[in-house]
């Protein structure tokens, strides 16, 4: 089978990921499950047949030195894709990436648009998008820069490997910048950045402490920053930060982050019961006085409380939006559940008994009786 017909297959299909090794069948991931694409096996031959077809020089360059790269593949009337290729018992693989071409709004994600809103338009600071591997994150992100685009008169620079989505200038001024083909790595693109002008800057993922060192540098001088990080929730994001430095950094960080980090989105995607498709699912932490106060003491343990009591800041946890959607008939309360990190206080939520936090207000004052 050519290799731009299985692409086809897979975008008519929905498909959100292609898998590709010698030996199998070409496998598409739908609504979260594989599928295979018909039942030839992948030959040796027909893999470099479609490893050429996508290499650039630049892509070569990497992947000869570190068996491993990243590039963007596009079919004109098909799609964009995402390609990562890699070596696998040594033998080449690959795992592609579907790129929508049209980017949805905070309402068609099913996302809190309220809280969303007001974090892009943010003067300044570090917002981070979190989640496991195809999770949603490039998309959120996506529209959050087209709200900009759309309402703003900024200039946009995006730091990415790849480019994902591609953006036309409305009313912002876009720079698109690929790592790999247009800076050697995103710790330069970042030192350059602050030279380019920039209004906001997309780090496409934070891989390293120097990458987020510079994204907070970043923020500090007056930029708004957006990145994405794999991590499940705002706590455990805002301990891999941490972690990333040494411990006698631990206490500049924090201090750091309590003043730059604007919000924290993270997010899961479920299988919809009303219909075919995924939804996304997140958790919202906006950055209140208290969340600012958990972030310079260091007690990460108390964020999940901030979170559920900062709902007039615009904050949710992911029971919250778990239950608006099993109620709302979009998901299923048992797939509601399996996805819940605290299933217990969710099962009594739906049987209208809140359990509500220990002890304090937004500003972590003992409330009132």
């Amino acid at each position: 089978m050519e290799f731009n017909e299985i692409l086809r297959i897979m975008v008519e299909n929905r498909s959100s990921d292609l898998f590709m090794k010698v030996g199998a069948p070409p496998s598409m991931r739908v609504d979260g499950t594989l599928e295979r694409i018909g039942q030839q096996p992948i030959t040796q031959e027909k893999m470099q047949e479609y490893f050429n077809k996508i290499a650039n020089k630049f892509m070569l360059e990497k992947f000869n030195l570190d068996h491993e790269a990243d590039s963007s593949y596009e079919i004109e009337g098909v799609g964009r894709f995402r390609v990562n290729v890699f070596w696998q018992r040594g033998k080449i693989s690959m795992v592609l990436r579907h790129i929508k071409s049209f980017i949805p709004k905070f309402d068609d994600l099913g996302l809190p648009a309220k809280g969303l809103t007001a974090l892009c338009n943010k003067p300044r600071g570090l917002v981070l998008v979190t989640g496991i591997t195809g999770s949603g994150k490039s998309t959120t992100i996506a529209s959050m820069l087209q709200l900009l685009n759309n309402t703003e008169k900024r200039h946009i620079l995006t730091l990415e490997d790849p480019i994902e989505f591609v953006y036309t200038d409305d009313k912002s001024f876009f720079n698109q910048r690929e790592i790999g083909m247009d800076s050697r790595n995103f710790v330069n693109a970042l030192k350059n950045a602050m030279r380019e002008s920039p209004d906001v800057i997309l780090i496409g993922e934070m891989r390293d402490k120097e990458t987020m060192e510079a994204a907070i540098n970043a923020a500090e001088t007056g930029h708004l920053v957006f990145s994405t990080l794999h991590s499940v929730d705002a706590m455990q994001t805002v301990d891999r930060i941490i972690n990333f430095f040494p411990p006698h950094q631990h206490n500049l960080i924090r201090m750091q982050l309590s003043m730059v980090l604007e919000g924290v989105i993270s997010q899961r995607l479920l299988k919809r019961s009303d219909g075919p498709g995924r939804v996304a699912v997140c958790e919202l932490m906006i950055a209140s006085p208290y969340v600012r106060e958990i972030l310079l003491e260091g007690e990460t343990l108390k964020l999940y409380g901030a979170i559920k009591e900062g709902e007039y800041f615009g904050s949710q946890t992911f029971n919250t939006h778990l239950r608006s959607l099993a109620n709302k008939g979009i998901i299923t309360k048992e797939d509601a559940l399996r996805a819940s990190d605290k299933p217990d206080e969710l099962a009594l939520e739906f049987k209208g008994i809140s359990k509500g936090a220990k002890g304090s207000d937004f500003f972590g004052q003992k409330k009132e009786e």
